[in-house]
């Protein structure tokens, strides 16, 4: 009797090892900095359009992620797209620095890509980065294309 709830006892804590072992990926791969320390400069980019962009996309250079989107929010003045982003504070990027939403493969997700420019001074908290090319939408190439090849036919 004894040797049977001994076993019990070790499938129950197999079992909850687990499901924290699945929970754990879980969040691993949804993007979520449950562990991630908010540490870094932020900066602020503009942009005409953001396509499918998120909060916590990714921010790279050269491949390489050195930050995360913080918050997305729209300018009533100029009717821009402001993103709020956050560098990692190992990575002093130059104050002319630009920017570009791409696509990580056909239907995967947006991110920002940074360029860094040739400055010898560098962006600092609350600094903003002007250089900026919005998303490209495929909607609006198709309908360009589709618009081109009807005004050959005639």
């Amino acid at each position: 009797m004894r040797n049977r709830r001994l076993t019990e006892i070790w499938v129950g804590v197999f079992v909850a090892l687990g499901f924290a072992a699945l929970f754990g990926l879980a969040i691993q791969v949804s993007n979520v900095p449950v562990f991630e320390r908010a540490d870094g400069y932020e900066v602020e980019l503009r942009f005409e359009n953001i396509g499918g962009l998120r909060t916590r996309a990714p921010i790279t250079v050269g491949g390489v992620r050195v930050g995360r989107v913080t918050d997305i929010a729209l300018d009533a003045n100029t009717y821009e797209a402001v993103v709020k982003a956050r560098i990692s504070e190992q990575y002093q990027l130059p104050e002319d620095t630009s920017a570009a939403i791409y696509t990580s493969g056909l239907l995967g997700e947006q991110y920002i890509a940074l360029d860094p420019g040739g400055m010898d001074f560098y962006l600092q908290e609350g600094d903003e980065i002007t250089l900026t090319q919005s998303a490209l939408v495929l909607e609006r190439l198709i309908g360009q294309f589709l618009h081109q090849m009807g005004d050959r036919d005639d």
